[in-house]
């Protein structure tokens, strides 16, 4: 049987929902950042907003949620995009209802470019605190985030064309 060498997460289009994504952002805990989320006239997402240190404050978020994904075929995503040369947080959820995240940073350079991050490489973390608990299997998922957080007041803009499985 031959298996497919990616698989399409998302593909951003001008024609694309965003059914499926919400914003997450520190107001959740009283915090003041503020992020937004479109389509724009190139047909990317575009993740955007600020982040604010007030009221014990300090991320936003993306979050999308889909059926349950055999992602055991694949070792790794491939996000396509365009950041701002600020660092960044992938996120991935086995199962929904998990309380913990496995994440794994990326640094952007504010040009196009395919970041990969190796399953095997995200951690699992709470509200910021790593667990001891084994790194990601990359067995399934069932939700994906992208995250800023990096303990300073800014704005940000990070700019999406596709996410895959590698």
């Amino acid at each position: 049987m031959l298996i497919a060498s990616t698989f399409l997460l998302y593909d951003f289009t001008p024609e694309a929902s965003l059914n499926g994504w919400t914003i997450v952002d520190d107001v959740v805990m009283g915090g003041r950042s503020n992020g937004r989320m479109y389509i724009n006239e190139s047909g990317n997402g575009v993740f955007e907003g600020s982040v604010s240190l007030e009221n014990n404050g300090g991320f936003s978020s993306i979050r999308y949620a889909f059926r349950k994904i055999d992602s055991s075929p694949y070792s790794s995503f491939a996000l396509r995009l365009k950041g701002d040369g600020k660092k960044y947080q992938l996120r991935v959820r086995s199962i929904r209802d998990q309380y913990y995240s496995y994440v794994k940073d990326f640094e952007t350079t504010g040009l196009w470019e395919t970041i990969i991050i190796p399953f095997n490489e995200m951690y699992p973390a709470f509200r910021g605190r790593k667990l001891n608990i084994k790194n990601y299997d990359g067995s399934e998922m069932m939700e994906i985030s992208l995250l800023i957080g990096n303990k300073t007041e800014e704005s940000f803009q990070l700019e999406i064309d596709r996410i895959e499985l590698r």
